[in-house]
């Protein structure tokens, strides 16, 4: 009965909420009705899904035979999680996987992203036969049920064995355990699976884990962060060196050896903020290419020119390591698809420090400021995280950016969402009343529309995330999902408007 009426309010939410802001978004120049706007007004082979995170999301951190990854140490390490918590059962997905795909079937996603566990599969070249059962089973539940499945290698949770033993992606090593990891995974589940991506979001390890240590492994200069070992001025170039030969040396194994048998596509995510300049001043301008250099051509460039933007080789100097030819070689043109993961928006400004002697850390290098603040106002509104900012135009900006550089690569937009702060005390009810979200969803999808209509070669869109999950560093005191996960109750799932209004889309 309670479930009834929680259901019952959030529909009521959700037909006010389609109402308001889809006629708000018809007030931008760009109109479309209520009635116009939905699933049929995409082409009929556009991909929308939801996404997820093994360590977010799985849980059964001891069953198995898993082994341990770095995460698990990590979140286990006192002051890492801002509110003391651990994925060891995240949201329970593992056990709860055949009850979430009926809630996909119900929702009308026709796709779910997912990623395999490093640790669950494989560590020291030791194969976990019961891990490689429970993804069979998970892609043969999708597939069953009329959902495909887009298959992430690594997101972050690198097995604990290979940082103990040589520091993981600090060493060149990696990349020979981490194609033998891609080829098990490739081998065990390519038959089914016809989308992959090599790495999730470089940027972010890079950035959170080598230079400022919020992130696994934990690694900053000491006048950086609260780490007790790493180096920001040099670290977060090796390891992003080490992720793209990674992924270079995993798309050179698929296409020779499965490509031609199994006839998938593979890629990889990449995540940016879209940067506006402060002003109209050429500093500023130059600055807002800088940061972009610097944030999405660090990793773009390479995968489509085969090396890195000239900007960071003039700023960075002889810390940014250098390809051999035959890696030039291997990264230019080492994809099918891009994913882009996009969830906010900054003004850039010029920062006219001159270059230190002694470099400090990767964000003192590019010598750009960046506020969401403009006069007082923000660019967009304010999220639960505290750097995301609402900013749906920047997505389509971000895409006539990718095109006009990169020459209009196909493209899903593999992340995107918003989150609310968790408030135990608030009443259920009133948690699943999440009409912001609605509204931040419909003017994202709307510009994706947009987007479409002016020529970029965007093939699908996968919302983050599907229910509530454990949020990295910050733990479950943030909730980016369309279900609302009651960790105290049995980890049921209850919609949110948010849910309602995307069925709604989805079927409309």
């Amino acid at each position: 009965m309670v479930e009834q009426e929680l259901v019952s309010g959030s529909r009521f939410f959700v037909l006010v909420s389609v109402l308001c802001c889809t006629w708000r978004l018809s007030m931008g120049g760009d109109s479309l009705s209520p009635t116009q706007f939905g699933r049929k007004s995409f082409p009929s082979d556009f991909v929308f899904g939801l996404g997820s995170a093994p360590y977010q999301y799985e849980g059964a951190a001891k069953e198995d035979g898993r082994g341990i990854s770095i995460w698990d140490t990590f979140s286990h390490t006192p002051g890492k999680i801002v509110d003391g918590s651990n994925g060891d059962v995240a949201n329970d997905q593992y056990h709860r996987y055949k009850e979430d795909i009926k809630l996909l079937v119900d929702l009308g996603v026709k796709s779910y992203r997912f990623s395999i566990a490093y640790a669950q599969v494989q560590g020291r070249g030791i194969i976990n036969t019961k891990g490689i059962v429970h993804y069979n089973n998970l892609i043969d539940e999708l597939l069953k049920n009329g959902i495909e499945p887009l298959v992430t290698i690594f997101h972050w949770d690198l097995s604990q064995v290979l940082q103990d033993e040589y520091g993981g992606f600090l060493s060149e090593k990696i990349v020979k355990d981490f194609v033998a990891y891609a080829d098990t995974c490739f081998e065990a589940f390519g038959d089914r699976v016809k989308k992959w991506v090599t790495i999730n979001e470089p940027l972010s390890i890079v950035l959170q884990g080598y230079n400022t240590g919020n992130y696994v492994p934990g690694r900053c200069s000491k006048s950086i962060g609260n780490c007790t070992e790493g180096d920001s001025a040099t670290e977060p170039y090796i390891v992003a060196h080490n992720f793209l030969l990674s992924h270079a040396a995993a798309v050179k194994l698929y296409r020779d050896k499965y490509h031609k048998k199994q006839k998938g596509s593979i890629g990889i995510s990449l995540i940016t903020p879209w940067f506006i300049p402060y002003t109209n001043s050429l500093s500023d301008q130059k600055a807002t290419r800088r940061i972009l250099d610097f944030y999405f051509g660090w990793f773009m460039d390479p995968i489509t020119s085969g090396d890195y933007p000239t900007t960071m080789r003039s700023y960075v100097g002889t810390r940014l390591p250098h390809f051999t030819l035959q890696q030039s070689k291997l990264l230019k043109g080492s994809f099918d698809f891009v994913g882009i993961n996009y969830y906010t928006a900054y003004y850039a400004l010029n920062n006219n420090a001159t270059p230190n002697a002694m470099p400090t850390d990767f964000t003192a290098d590019y010598r750009v400021n960046f506020t969401p603040v403009k006069n007082g106002v923000l660019i967009g509104a304010q999220a639960g995280s505290s750097w995301l900012y609402m900013y749906p135009r920047g997505m389509r900006a971000l895409l006539n950016f990718i095109k006009v550089r990169y020459g209009n690569p196909p493209i899903y937009i593999t992340e995107n969402g918003a989150d609310e702060k968790n408030n135990a005390s608030k009443p259920l009810k009133e948690s699943l009343n999440d009409t912001w979200r609605i509204e931040s969803t419909s003017k994202h999808l709307l510009n994706l529309f947009l987007a479409l209509r002016d020529g970029y070669n965007v093939l699908g869109y996968y919302g983050w995330t599907f229910p509530d999950d454990f949020e990295w560093d910050s733990g479950y005191s943030l909730r980016f999902g369309f279900y609302f996960v009651d960790r105290l109750h049995n980890f049921t799932r209850y919609p949110k408007a948010s849910a309602h209004w995307l069925k709604d889309f989805l079927h409309h």
